[in-house]
């Protein structure tokens, strides 16, 4: 059994569904591990990890929209440190995920046909967002 880590800097232009998928399989080919199971792990409050339909911008475009209905700017929350988007964009990363688990199977994740990963960037402006990715298998 092996192991390997890597961190992962993702430059976001600003909020909306960012794919990520590439930039995995990239590395996943580099380790030489055929068999396991990948974590990625996003080290942020105020952006989350998705899986989701990679074929039909419409499908990311209707997410991006619904998540700023159930979790909209506003005057009303208590915590705006950063600005109006900064609550948003806490409230929107604790109804996604910050950790996705993939199985590894013959050196490919074991996504569906129109699934990619996604970094969910939640806050208006670019950020520099930091991902570990640990691998463990044969």
């Amino acid at each position: 059994m092996r192991q390997t880590t890597t961190m992962l800097t993702i430059a976001t232009p600003g909020a909306g569904l960012h794919e990520i998928t590439d930039r995995i399989v990239r590395w996943i080919g580099e380790t030489g591990i055929d068999e396991g199971l990948l974590t990625v792990f996003c080290r942020h409050t105020s952006a989350s990890l998705l899986i989701q339909e990679n074929a039909a911008p419409a499908a990311r475009r209707d997410l991006e929209r619904y998540f700023a209905r159930i979790a909209p700017e506003s005057d009303r929350y208590e915590h705006d440190d950063e600005g109006p988007d900064d609550m948003p964009a806490h409230l929107r990363s604790a109804l996604t995920t910050v950790q996705l688990s993939i199985p590894v199977i013959r050196g490919e994740m074991a996504l569906g046909t129109w699934q990619g990963i996604y970094l969910f960037e939640h806050r208006r402006a670019p950020h520099r967002r930091t991902l570990a990715l640990h691998l463990i298998g044969e």
